[in-house]
């Protein structure tokens, strides 16, 4: 089963995009719609919306009075606090009952409207995010639900801006245009990456590793920070490290599109039981990315990411292993040095324009320099001080 996020502002269009989804063969999980669902006439949890702030947030007809009931706690931070912690744990239990009763190669689509504000983003296998400008979306509720301009820009000041979504997205769409066009990004969307990704994950199998060298790229960073924060809530307290390393965690070195990671546990029983947790996760086993003598090692266990639209190498390992401590200071010290990057780009674009990237010449002469310069970088790290 593969679990995707979907949130985006009010007005954003969200709605059309989940549509199109579900018509692609998703299930289409709503939290309105369950939220909508609990407090219903004669159920538990209407009840208590009724003992905590009273009939007058009941309707003529006995429902839920929404927009009074809106209105009452908008402003208010602890009546908000009160009335989520009656509806929160029954849309949970609704949601809980629903992925149960999913079939095995389910893509699940959780439509949820605060999934950023509420840091839900790493317990999916993948967050997409529905944007479209403000004086878009202000123009939006405005046509469809009659909201008054100020009205409009103060629920949208009320949820999560740009920066904190783009933070969480690992999919962002821009729908400002017409329906038909977001549409069609979904149709590609869902063809390229999201059925390959949904079976990668039922089958235990991480998507193909790039094997070419590119340039640096800065949304490795925030790629490799999605990723680690979900490896970190399903590794729990057994992790003692996650962390970036790697090419792809040093600035101006060209590198293979996978990010690299690593993952520092306890003790090596934790190492093993973690493996079928990552892989529920979306990190399945994978063989060594490259034969150098790290990956040749009988105790680092290797998972790959299962998302097509992200490769990703994760190595598993004890936090008492050598070489995760080596990891991170070959990583910290080439971001300190200017010239030491210099040079450690020149030999891996000199050697993969001769034999590729891909090519075991390619990763001997890398790791031969690496091992070369070791020493250089322990005299680097006892100078300053340095510790992992």
């Amino acid at each position: 089963m593969l679990r995707v996020g979907l949130t985006g502002g009010i007005g954003a269009g969200k709605s059309t995009v989940a549509s199109r989804l579900e018509e692609h063969g998703a299930l289409l999980i709503d939290a309105d719609a369950i939220a909508r669902e609990v407090v219903e006439p004669g159920t538990p949890g209407l009840a208590a919306i009724v003992a905590e702030f009273g009939d007058e947030v009941l309707a003529e007809d006995g429902s839920l009075d929404r927009p009074a009931m809106a209105e009452r706690v908008f402003n208010d931070e602890a009546a908000r606090g009160r009335l989520n912690g009656i509806v929160h744990p029954l849309v949970g239990e609704r949601t809980a009952e629903l992925l149960s009763g999913a079939p095995e190669d389910a893509i699940v689509v959780h439509d949820v409207p605060l999934l950023v504000e509420n840091h839900l983003a790493p317990s999916y296998h993948l967050v997409l995010i529905v944007n479209a400008p403000a004086d878009v979306r202000v123009r939006r509720l405005a046509e469809s639900r009659g909201m008054p301009e100020a009205d409009a820009r103060a629920r949208i000041a009320a949820q999560a801006d740009e920066q904190r979504r783009r933070a969480v997205a690992d999919v962002w769409l821009d729908n400002s245009g017409s329906p038909e066009m977001v549409r069609t990004e979904v149709d590609t969307l869902w063809s390229e990456r999201l059925v390959p990704f949904e079976a990668n994950v039922r089958l235990r199998r991480p998507a193909p590793w790039n094997r070419e060298l590119v340039e640096h790229d800065p949304a490795w960073l925030d790629a490799a920070r999605r990723a680690l924060d979900r490896i970190r809530l399903v590794a729990g307290e057994r992790v003692t490290r996650a962390d970036h390393i790697g090419a792809t965690a040093v600035p101006d070195v060209p590198a293979r599109d996978v990010i690299d990671l690593q993952l520092a546990v306890r003790s090596a029983d934790d190492v093993d039981t973690l493996g079928p947790l990552l892989a529920d996760a979306g990190f399945p086993p994978a063989m060594s990315p490259a034969p150098d003598a790290v990956s040749r090692a009988q105790d680092v266990v290797w998972h790959g990411g299962a998302d097509p639209g992200r490769p990703v190498a994760l190595r598993v390992l004890a936090d008492d292993n050598p070489s995760a401590r080596r990891a991170l200071l070959l990583r910290d010290w080439l971001r300190a040095d200017s010239d030491a990057r210099a040079e450690y780009a020149r030999i891996k674009r000199e050697h993969a324009g001769v034999s590729g990237a891909d090519h075991p010449r390619y990763a001997e002469a890398k790791q031969t320099w690496l091992n070369d310069v070791t020493a250089k970088a322990e005299r680097w790290a006892a100078e300053t001080g340095w510790t992992p």
